[in-house]
């Protein structure tokens, strides 16, 4: 199949549940991008965030660009200018430095917050006390550039459907908590970024907004070109 006829089949699926696609495109030349832009995809995401700068220069400017993998504090000035959502924020000290950036550019950046929820040391991510002492403190309520929209959560690697489920109830549970806690009368607060090509469906089934999916648009990975050189 093609790269448009896997994102007809995907948006069948995640638009019927008002659920958005985001196409990871990691490693992904521009070429390809334009194939998935051409057959309607508007929403891409990148872990990593020279190749987000790459692209973002060469592809058109109605592509909406979400960093998905981890940031680092002194990467997100390059973002700032033009990042849709930041779905990995994972500390105070980056949302500080989010604020920061996005002030210079005259801008409010949307985030969701990461939250750890798999049963797995590699993951990063917000334990559920940390999230919570993180929106209650005095300097979150300071910063002025920023809007938290949700939440992000990556669950464990694994084919047991059953921990994937439990985990994402268990995020998604959390979420509603959140949301009664501090973002009640935010409509903005709606956004739970759960699921990946392995396990969408079941996220889907466990209140995701927003799906990551990358390999069921374009197949498995490339080795990106800088990672030659």
């Amino acid at each position: 199949m093609s790269i448009a006829d896997n994102i007809s089949k995907l948006k069948k699926e995640t638009e019927g549940r008002g659920v958005k696609l985001i196409a990871v495109s990691k490693t992904k030349p521009a070429d390809v991008l334009m194939e998935a832009y051409n057959a309607g995809q508007r929403v891409f995401g990148e872990n990593n965030v020279q190749e987000m700068v790459e692209k973002q220069e060469q592809l058109p400017k109605d592509i909406e660009w979400h960093l998905i993998g981890h940031l680092q504090s002194n990467k997100v000035k390059y973002i700032a200018p033009f990042i849709s959502l930041i779905h990995s924020v994972d500390s105070l000290k980056l949302l500080q430095e989010i604020d920061k950036q996005a002030a210079k550019n005259k801008r409010i950046i949307d985030c969701l917050l990461q939250i750890y929820i798999a049963d797995e040391e590699t993951k990063f991510g917000l334990g559920f006390d940390e999230a919570i002492e993180l929106l209650r403190s005095e300097d979150f309520l300071a910063l002025k550039n920023i809007r938290i929209v949700g939440l992000m959560g990556i669950a464990t690697n694994t084919d047991n459907e059953k921990q994937l489920k439990d985990e994402f109830y268990e995020l998604h549970t959390f979420f509603n908590g959140i949301k009664t806690s501090f973002f009640r009368k935010e409509d903005s607060f709606k956004e739970l970024s759960i699921g990946m090509s392995s396990d969408y469906k079941i996220a889907m089934e466990q209140g995701s907004t927003m799906v990551r999916v990358g390999s069921l648009i374009f197949g498995q990975r490339l080795i990106p070109h800088w990672k030659n050189n």
